[in-house]
């Protein structure tokens, strides 16, 4: 692997390999040079080799003009909220979201505080590929200043979206499973804030993961059993950058990151009803919560700035990715593993119920994820030959291709970072999600 991976909010890669501090320099300076005037925010989740590439970060950015605000070790969201808080030119978070510790990556912020836009991101792709940089003379140089107590606010705008004080009266006991990730800082700070009696798994920001990041079941199958050894009436797993939220009820149940959008949107339609945005790839249930309470819903292409761009469209009042990033505007434009926590405690103290049984009153269905291997060439005609084989259900090209039944779904769409096809289906039983991706493999094989 001689070349990062590219998109359109950032990059990742293996340090030392498609990853050096040449690369990262020229992209970070790219993405400067696009800014308007004033500092960037720099954070880094807990990887270990997170504080060399922010050495590099800042010293190319001091280079090239820039000054640095520098927060360390931050999760994703705090990035967000610290932009907005400190009216900077934009952010750059130093992560690789939940690939294995071999990477790294940069993720990068607009002014608003929120992932880049696609057409944004294309102009940095450009830049960079261009090699059009210019650099300060000496008396140019930029300046870093490190942020003092860079999760205070972030903080209190979570804790301002809660009932805390009939929280805190509840006293639950909550495993955070924050793997040695950025998760820990700011979420033993506000469990502890909630009054949770907290279990702390990898409360040590140094990238030693315990387990592989991306939170699983299979990669969570250890940490199920330490939920009941705690007697916790939830477990919440982070992935390294603590933009996703997996669940784990009381009774050592993994109830996955599907889950966590879904409860957050139950609870919050209840008191609050208004506009809701998932991306196309994610489950059902959020759409029948909409119907349930009567509110609008949309759907976006999948991307946390596609949805986000698509919540600021409709001013929903909740958006999120399937993959456990639940949006709340009253925070922030970006996923964020800590709302996700408070509106899930919150929902268990305003129904007086269990995890178990906010996950249980849901609308159920099953998700099949598959992969394709497919030439590029015959991508777009292999969607056609799904839209022509599956003739009775309702399509949408938003991003790839959906087909739409009752109580089903199938999307197909090129992979970001591979050169594959995804599918994804949804249904009642796992069987019949099965054989909807099964059956498109076989159509598109025989294109």
């Amino acid at each position: 692997m001689s070349e990062p991976i590219i998109s359109v909010s950032g990059l990742r890669g293996i340090v030392g390999e498609s990853l050096v501090p040449e690369t990262a320099i020229r992209y970070v300076c790219a993405f400067a040079s696009l800014l308007p005037a004033g500092p960037i925010v720099v954070t880094r989740d807990g990887r270990a080799t997170g504080r060399w590439l922010a050495d590099a970060i800042r010293g190319g950015l001091a280079a090239a003009g820039r000054d640095v605000l520098d927060a360390g070790v931050a999760a994703t969201p705090t990035t967000g909220v610290l932009v907005r808080q400190l009216a900077a030119a934009g952010g750059i978070q130093i992560s690789a979201s939940h690939n294995p510790a071999e990477y790294n990556g940069l993720k990068l912020f607009s002014s608003e505080g929120r992932v880049i836009s696609a057409a944004a991101g294309e102009k940095v792709i450009a830049r960079y590929r261009a090699g059009d940089l210019r650099w300060a003379s000496h008396d140019k140089i930029g300046h870093a200043t490190a942020c003092e107590d860079p999760h205070l606010h972030h903080a209190d705008l979570v804790l301002a979206t809660v009932g805390v004080e009939r929280i805190r009266r509840r006293r639950f006991k909550v495993l955070l499973d924050a793997n040695h990730g950025a998760g820990s800082l700011l979420g033993r700070r506000l469990l502890e804030g909630l009054g949770c009696r907290l279990t702390l798994l990898g409360g040590e920001p140094d990238g030693r993961f315990e387990h592989t990041p991306e939170p699983t079941a299979e990669n969570l199958a250890g940490v199920l059993e330490q939920v009941t050894a705690a007697g916790a009436d939830a477990g919440f797993c982070q992935d390294p950058d603590a933009d996703r939220l997996a669940i784990i009820d009381e009774r050592g149940r993994y109830l996955g990151e599907e889950y966590t959008l879904a409860i957050c949107a139950d609870h919050l339609l209840r008191s609050n009803p208004g506009a809701v945005v998932t991306n196309c790839s994610t489950s059902r249930m959020t759409e029948d919560l909409a119907n349930r309470y009567q509110v609008p819903f949309s759907r976006s292409a999948v991307g946390e700035a596609n949805v986000t761009e698509v919540m600021q469209r409709h001013a929903a009042v909740l958006g999120g990715e399937g993959n456990g990033g639940v949006i709340d505007p009253r925070v922030g434009y970006v996923r964020d593993s800590f709302v996700g926590m408070a509106l899930v405690l919150d929902a268990m103290t305003a129904r007086e119920l269990p995890v178990s049984r906010l996950a249980d009153e849901l609308p159920r269905y099953e998700i099949v994820k598959t992969k394709i291997a497919l030439a590029p060439g015959k991508v777009l005609p292999g969607l056609e030959a799904l839209a022509e084989h599956f003739h009775d259900a309702a399509a949408d090209r938003l991003d790839g291709l959906r087909l739409d039944w009752p109580g089903k779904w199938l999307l197909v769409r090129a992979s970001n970072t591979e050169p594959i096809l995804r599918a994804i289906a949804e249904a009642e039983t796992a069987a019949e999600a099965r054989r909807l991706c099964d059956e498109a493999a076989r159509v598109l094989v025989g294109v």
